[in-house]
């Protein structure tokens, strides 16, 4: 009997585990063409094509960021809480971890190079590559992202994030 109500307990917990991962998937992913589409019709319509590099600088990053993010937590559903992440895909996401490096890198360069005249535009190219080096920390080195009623206590704790948790996890094979 103790068993049958393990089991049970485990496939209500797993399935809302599976719904929360469900709604930060799309959340990740929703933002990303939230963040695109204003960019693409009410931000960058108003800089100079000169200055255009220096968002892009910042918001390259940040969009593809959320869409690693969003991507990991779609398919997190499938092994979660049951077994681990495939290899295949947790290879390919330290190598993100060492690319996003890179990127965020590149884009800083685009945003200094193509630096806005106007103070307000220079503080939204930083600003949004500033957001992309905190979603990049949030899920590849500390997690940043608590409910706002917990925020203070509890990002001071240092966790891990949940993907750099299921790396470990599928290196060490489970």
């Amino acid at each position: 009997m103790d068993r049958h109500l393990d089991l049970h307990l485990d496939r209500r917990g797993g399935a809302a585990l599976r719904r929360r991962y469900l709604s930060l998937g799309v959340g990740e992913l929703v933002a990303a063409g939230v963040f695109l589409v204003a960019a693409l019709n009410v931000v960058l319509p108003g800089w100079a094509s000169t200055e255009r590099p220096a968002l892009w600088g910042g918001l390259a990053p940040l969009l593809i960021i959320l869409v690693q993010a969003g991507v990991y937590w779609l398919a997190a559903r499938s092994w979660t809480p049951r077994s681990t992440m495939p290899r295949a895909l947790a290879t390919t996401y330290r190598a993100l971890r060492v690319a996003n490096v890179a990127l965020l890198a590149a884009g800083l360069v685009l945003v200094v190079r193509h630096w806005p005249s106007s103070p307000g535009h220079a503080a939204l190219a930083i600003g949004v590559w500033a957001f992309a080096v905190v979603e990049y920390v949030n899920y590849f080195l500390v997690r940043l992202s608590y409910p706002a009623s917990r925020w203070l206590g509890t990002v001071t704790q240092w966790r891990t994030p949940r993907l750099v948790q299921d790396l470990r996890e599928a290196r060490s094979g489970g």
